[in-house]
């Protein structure tokens, strides 16, 4: 067997990045652990998230050059020296029991949580932040940021009350989580008026793209908590569709791949981010690939970022 490889992108078993895979989580030695809940069984217009997971996957393949490292000159920065990633696989999924499903996720993402380790999760319809955010209990209290074209604040409807229109009424009722940040929120969606009057009757600060861009990456970020706990959940509909079209709601005047970027940056430079997520890429209303290649990169600048500020914190103490 050949031991020293190029491991192009093209060969191989493509894990995150190529990076190393983790069945046996018992023997657990990282510093992230990448976790795939490929769930759609609560859209509620176009599905295939289910293959989200799968191609972020195949989509950040082209970062497995190891050797080159992950040099961005934009910051004159290695953003994952001596950070140990690994790719834990996927939440297995019961078909026509959607209940067993989050339970799924629900456990994978609780096991993980006690591994002190940094929790990557990839979706997955925006359900998947319900079960991933609860099972995150011990490591409260922590502000959740989400990133949305729509504010998932529905109570109820027709019985569901755990689907991808409901996630952050429910995490709003978690006792761990002290408050909550939603950004990028615009034009018509799930959410009708009185969502949005109890939302801010909850204290979220909700932020839309015009706000957004009105007042600039530092002025949205210094909405948030200073020195807290963050959790940040990011539903690629966020982004504009013309950046990522691969999703089941699209809509239009979302964020640019900068936008976002710099102001999860900023949160990572704000506080402590304890995990994250990123849903909602349904790779085949996407035939080039584009979205599935943006979230990989998202997921690797944000994993870099967060693990720069631990570095640099470190230092100051």
């Amino acid at each position: 067997m050949q031991k020293d490889k190029l491991n192009l992108p093209f060969t191989g078993i493509t894990s995150f990045c190529r990076l190393p895979v983790c069945q046996d989580w018992d023997t657990l030695q990282a510093d992230v652990a990448v976790l795939g809940v490929p769930f759609d069984m609560s859209t509620q217009c176009k599905p295939g998230t289910r293959y989200g997971p799968r191609g972020i996957r195949e989509a950040s393949a082209i970062y497995s050059l190891q050797d080159v490292g992950y040099y961005d000159h934009e910051f004159d920065e290695y953003f994952l020296e001596n950070v140990r990633i690994v790719d834990c696989g996927d939440v297995d999924m019961i078909h026509m029991d959607p209940h067993r499903c989050l339970q799924n996720a629900y456990e994978a993402a609780l096991e993980l949580a006690s591994k002190d380790v940094l929790l990557v999760v990839m979706g997955g319809d925006h359900a998947v932040p319900i079960p991933v955010v609860r099972a995150l209990k011990q490591k409260g209290p922590f502000h959740v940021v989400q990133f949305d074209a729509h504010l998932d604040f529905v109570d109820e409807r027709f019985g569901v009350r755990e689907g991808h229109g409901n996630p952050m009424r429910r995490i709003s009722e978690m006792t761990h989580v002290s408050g909550l940040s939603q950004i990028g929120i615009r034009g018509p969606g799930s959410s009708g008026r009185k969502d949005f009057d109890d939302a801010r009757a909850y204290g979220s600060t909700i932020v839309g793209p015009r706000e957004f861009r009105r007042i600039g990456v530092q002025n949205v970020v210094s909405k948030l908590p200073e020195g807290g706990r963050f959790y940040v959940t990011i539903d690629c509909d966020v982004l504009d569709p013309a950046l990522a079209p691969g999703n089941g709601s699209p809509s239009p005047g979302g964020l640019d791949y900068y936008e976002l970027t710099d102001t999860l940056r900023g949160i990572a430079a704000r506080g402590e981010v304890i995990g994250f997520d990123f849903c909602e890429v349904a790779p085949m209303y996407d035939p080039f690939g584009v979205t599935s290649q943006v979230a990989a990169r998202i997921i690797l600048d944000f994993i870099g970022a967060i693990f720069l500020e631990r570095k640099k914190k470190k230092m100051l103490r």
